[in-house]
């Protein structure tokens, strides 16, 4: 799993990545009450709106650090958005993208941080 500065998460699988908000952004928005998806198919580059998330807070975009395909979301999130704050970083994810350019995890922004620099950057808040 890769982190961002802006508090998304990545984990590859093959060509596919799946994304999400860490547990930082899930207490930070407080109770999620919707979240719009992209539509499958829909081609992304780093910077790109991902999603929009709406709680009882604010409503924030959630921006995509990668580029690639949409080619799956999580239909759970439709009807249950509250998955962001009970498994951010698990059952709460957004979407899965297929890479643009194969390759391996070594391949991907060198400025997303694993989970130990990631921790080390919100002890720095």
């Amino acid at each position: 799993m890769r982190f961002t500065k802006d508090h998304e998460w990545l984990s590859l699988d093959g060509d596919i990545v799946t994304l999400g908000v860490t547990a930082y952004a899930a207490q930070q928005l407080g109770d999620v009450v919707f979240v719009e998806l992209p539509e499958i198919g829909k081609k992304l580059n780093p910077g790109d709106p991902l999603a929009v998330v709406e709680s009882v807070k604010a409503a924030s975009d959630v921006y995509c650090p990668i580029a690639g395909e949409v080619v799956e979301i999580n239909q759970n999130l439709v009807s249950s958005p509250d998955f962001v704050n009970a498994s951010p970083e698990a059952a709460g994810w957004f979407a899965k993208l297929k890479l643009a350019k194969a390759g391996s995890e070594a391949d991907l922004d060198p400025g997303l941080m694993d989970r130990a620099a990631y921790e080390t950057f919100l002890n720095g808040l």
